[in-house]
């Protein structure tokens, strides 16, 4: 599968390394320029490019940028990526980093406004995990120790895709529900960095309250 990874932080570059390892065709940018990614693109097999080239043909982009720099982004940044492509979402909004975002603060979820910035529906998922886990806490599917990431989005098709991602690379998955649910796995959340069965992340979305804790100010 191509895949477009937009962000070359933790998150992003345990991703690159772990969809490379498993054969996918993996394109990664930052915002610094493809040169400055040498390493990692030897490391991993990945082809490193701008961020206005990581979607080209790609059934699977996946979004791992501050928020505040979701509208910095290229305007024609999934141009080139496969129709039905599906946009992953793991931004998280805090407002000491990203500045105030009215649309957020006003009640949107985090990632229907990604959404409405990019002129496409996401899949959100990975915005609470840990990066080291990516590499470190795959298991085989049916393993007592596996993990569930909660995965929240508009399109069924592409939250089907991105759950059967999730399963080749070795997690579980746990649907949130549509985008305007995803506030049940943002930063203050129970779910938000819980490392757990499906059982126990199906409890903890439960538990969610929409109300803003000061933990989401700090």
């Amino acid at each position: 599968m191509k895949i477009g990874i937009i962000g070359a932080g933790n998150i992003g570059g345990n991703l690159a390394r772990r969809f490379t390892a498993l054969g996918h065709d993996v394109r990664i940018a930052n915002s610094r320029g493809p040169e400055t990614l040498a390493a990692l693109a030897e490391e991993t097999g990945a082809t490193a490019v701008t961020a206005a080239r990581a979607a080209d043909g790609a059934q699977v982009v996946v979004v791992t940028v501050p928020t505040g720099a979701v509208p910095k982004l290229p305007a024609t940044v999934l141009d080139g990526a496969a129709p039905d492509v599906a946009v992953i979402d793991t931004t998280n909004y805090y407002p000491q980093r990203d500045g105030r975002i009215a649309a957020v603060e006003e009640g949107a979820t985090e990632s229907r406004w990604v959404a409405d910035q990019l002129g496409h529906t996401v899949v959100k998922v990975f915005n609470g995990t840990y990066a080291q886990d990516i590499l470190d806490r795959p298991r085989p599917k049916g393993d007592p120790e596996r993990i569930a990431l909660p995965v929240a989005g508009d399109d069924a098709a592409a939250k089907r895709l991105v759950r059967d991602l999730l399963d080749e690379i070795g997690f579980d998955s746990v649907d949130t529900g549509t985008l305007d649910e995803s506030w049940r796995q943002q930063p203050g959340t129970p779910v938000y960095g819980l490392a757990a069965g499906a059982e126990a992340v199906t409890a903890a979305l439960a538990e969610a309250s929409p109300e803003r804790g000061p933990q989401w100010r700090a």
